[in-house]
């Protein structure tokens, strides 16, 4: 099993939690920015020395917030690859539509083969509206496939990122290629050069080692179109039984649309967010105003909808579960290095799990317990 560590990128805060301000009332210099990019930085290079397979962060923007302040995973990954052997390092994620797709394949291409073959190509489509309509010029937004409100926006965002993937695979896969869709006339109709029309594209450079691609998989459409991309899917902040039914499922949507089985483990990955203490009770208390600032944060974007409710249906978009449900659902293993030995063991059963990433940083924590975190999950649970 690979295992992996996944960071959001944040700043320190120390007054996180429920008594702490309201998310939009953050701000941060600077310096404290600049603090963090650092602190990362030295994070992933422990990652390599305590023998964790991958490094993973965000792609945000505009967050004076502080919550996530890495605007552009694949450059932090050429500083981080740069002082590093062995680690993979990946984006969780690059939101194609935020990128021209040509520009996000040679950045990757970059990354990757001066690695030595180590990137990670993580993509999907997007969480904060405020991200998106800026760096689109207003034209695509974040929508979801289950808000009537929304709708419109997420059938365009979902048009735009299929045509995205499209380009991708077509850049970084052949020698020469064009596309033609209604976001992307690749070339352009008409270009002149040396005496005749451009009709086709070449990508320089391209991977010259094998990678990776991998999408986050958090509605049913996507959980039917990466799969029949042939793509990896990452599964995160789902309870337990609608975590194995969704993991099943992209098992028999792969098959469906390749004739084959996967074995039960293979294309998917499972980030498990984690808190160790030398008890439980100190995994919890450790664990708590980290946990509630992380839904203070993330709760309006509807990202509860993977918990079960209190009725035991699928919970509503604007769900905000507390850290006991949130162990109790299966989404954070929270306790002894031996409890958490415990639930991933679980969860190896349950999925075959080839492919798991750890979240052990949580909204406000210090760097310093980020990296005790780790240390502990490699040392005391994990045994790397």
């Amino acid at each position: 099993m690979r295992v992996g560590i996944f960071l959001f990128g944040g700043v320190e805060m120390p007054d996180a939690g429920l008594g702490g301000p309201h998310p939009l009332d953050r701000r941060y210099d600077q310096q404290a920015i600049l603090h963090a990019h650092r602190e990362l930085l030295e994070c992933g290079v422990l990652a390599e020395q305590l023998g964790y397979d991958s490094f993973w962060l965000t792609e945000h923007h505009f967050q004076y917030e502080g919550y996530e302040v890495v605007p552009n995973g694949l450059m932090f990954s050429a500083f981080l690859a740069a002082r590093t052997r062995r680690l993979r390092i990946g984006t969780m994620f690059n939101v194609v539509g935020q990128w021209h797709p040509l520009r996000l394949a040679e950045d990757f291409a970059l990354l990757h083969n001066l690695s030595g073959g180590r990137g990670i190509l993580g993509v999907g489509r997007g969480t904060v509206p405020r991200e998106m309509l800026p760096l689109t010029s207003g034209r695509v937004s974040v929508g979801s496939h289950d808000n009537p409100d929304a709708a419109a926006a997420d059938r365009q965002n979902r048009q735009l990122t299929a045509e995205c993937l499209d380009v991708l695979e077509l850049a970084l896969g052949q020698e020469t290629f064009s596309y033609r869709g209604e976001h992307f006339q690749l070339p352009p109709p008409g270009i002149p050069d040396r005496g005749t029309d451009v009709s086709e594209l070449t990508l320089v450079p391209r991977p010259v080692y094998p990678y990776e691609t991998w999408q986050a998989v958090t509605s049913p459409p996507t959980l039917r179109e990466v799969p029949r991309r042939g793509l990896g899917g990452v599964f995160w902040l789902k309870e337990r039984d609608r975590l194995r039914a969704d993991w099943e499922e992209f098992g028999a949507q792969f098959a469906a649309h390749h004739g084959r089985s996967l074995a039960p483990g293979q294309k998917r990955m499972l980030v498990l967010n984690v808190s160790v203490g030398d008890t439980r009770a100190e995994a919890v208390a450790a664990a708590r105003d980290g946990h509630d600032e992380f839904w203070k944060f993330l709760g309006p974007y509807g990202w509860g909808r993977g918990y079960a409710g209190p009725d035991g249906a699928p919970a509503p978009a604007g769900f905000v579960p507390t850290l006991e449900e949130s162990m109790a659902q299966g989404v954070w293993a929270v306790g002894t290095p031996q409890d958490v030995a415990t639930e991933i063991d679980r969860y190896r059963a349950e999925l075959g799990l080839t492919d798991l990433v750890l979240f052990p940083a949580l909204p406000g924590d210090s760097f310093a317990r980020t990296r005790e975190q780790m240390t502990r999950l490699a040392q005391e649970v994990l045994k790397l």
